[in-house]
């Protein structure tokens, strides 16, 4: 058992506390890393307002990349002195996603058996089962991906949640090819990872729409060809103009709104795709014309943490990363130390950052 520091959230909607939490030492399958870098992301913010679960007090942190200290009985994957990214999608192996060769659809993932605590031993929560705004925190071995040690823990760590599903939404679910046109909506992380990916992938013309003028200009600097104020224009008519009126191939739903949503749909091109990535609200309700549905043809598909499969893609876009044909060192608009999460959160949710980054 070790004593360490974590960020924690008491309640819902009350800020956030930097505390003493306790690590048990890792049992069969499990790990205790040494956290370098975790990225603070809308997740820990939906955490912290209750809008995951009441399951309080929550451990927070999940975007994070660090070096394994420790190891269970039973662990080959990873071993003591590994620089890992933390997933928190640890696959099983068993269940009949894997079985059928879908192991990103995986319905049985792993987390550690045993809970980090208070002091005074109140059982924590750890955000997405990994809880990583603490000097040390313990995982299942699973959750651990080992990549190339080069690679700054800063932007390492981002492939650990936004970035990834924002890049996998492009690339795995919405399958961009080589000369495709793609709008994405909404260019936060995710969105601004789904750019990336576009691109990555060969994308002719990568559209990107936002109400906020920095955030078309980060996207400009990640690989859009064009952008569009949707403040200013109908986003709908300016990616038809821009795509010969037709509409794209694929149009990313980074917002995960009804109204988006609808957008995408009819910015799209006949037989286009469509890629809801951003995560609704348990309220929220959605109604299309089922003629238009049918008519359009195509695809409507979800992308969960971009379809990815961590063991394959953290290290091969890491090893993109150090040969400079992605830039996650520009999603990184400040480094904090732990203490700062709070003041982090207001300038998340003010737009001010694309991601701030908690060192250890």
């Amino acid at each position: 058992m070790q004593e360490v520091r974590g960020v924690v959230a008491r309640g819902k909607g009350a800020p956030v506390e930097v505390t003493s939490v306790l690590v048990p030492d890792p049992g069969p399958g499990e790990a205790v890393v040494s956290v370098r870098a975790c990225g603070v992301c809308h997740t820990d913010l939906h955490y912290r307002e209750g809008g995951i679960s009441d399951d309080f007090p929550f451990l927070l942190g999940h975007e994070a990349a660090g070096v394994v200290e420790s190891v269970g009985s039973g662990v080959t994957d990873v071993a003591p002195g590994d620089f890992v990214v933390l997933n928190w999608r640890a696959v099983c192996g068993a269940c009949r996603a894997c079985l059928r060769g879908r192991p990103w659809y995986c319905f049985n993932t792993h987390n550690a058996a045993q809970a980090m605590t208070l002091a005074d031993g109140t059982p924590l929560t750890p955000a997405l089962g990994i809880g990583a705004f603490a000097d040390k925190t313990l995982v299942h071995a699973g959750q651990c991906t080992k990549v190339d040690p080069a690679a700054r823990p800063a932007v390492a760590g981002l492939l650990g949640c936004g970035v990834m599903a924002g890049i996998g939404a492009a690339v795995n679910t919405g399958h961009v090819g080589r000369g495709d046109s793609v709008a994405v909506i909404g260019c936060g992380g995710v969105g601004d990872g789904a750019v990336a990916g576009a691109r990555l992938a060969g994308a002719a013309r990568i559209i990107a729409v936002d109400t906020d003028p920095r955030k078309l200009e980060w996207a400009r600097g990640l690989g859009a060809t064009h952008t569009v104020n949707a403040g200013e224009t109908d986003p709908v008519e300016a990616i038809r103009e821009l795509t010969g009126g037709f509409g794209a191939d694929v149009v990313i739903d980074a917002v995960g709104r009804p109204e988006t949503y609808r957008q995408a749909f009819y910015a799209r091109d006949l037989a286009g795709t469509v890629v809801l990535v951003g995560v609704p609200t348990p309220e929220m309700t959605l109604e299309l014309p089922l003629l238009d549905v049918f008519g359009r043809g195509g695809a409507l598909t979800s992308s969960w943490y971009g379809d990815c499969l961590p063991s394959r893609d953290f290290p091969l876009l890491i090893d993109l990363y150090l040969q400079g044909r992605l830039d996650l060192d520009a999603f990184v608009s400040e480094q904090i130390p732990l203490d700062d999460v709070e003041a982090a959160f207001g300038r998340m949710h003010a737009g001010d950052v694309l991601r701030s980054v908690v060192i250890l």
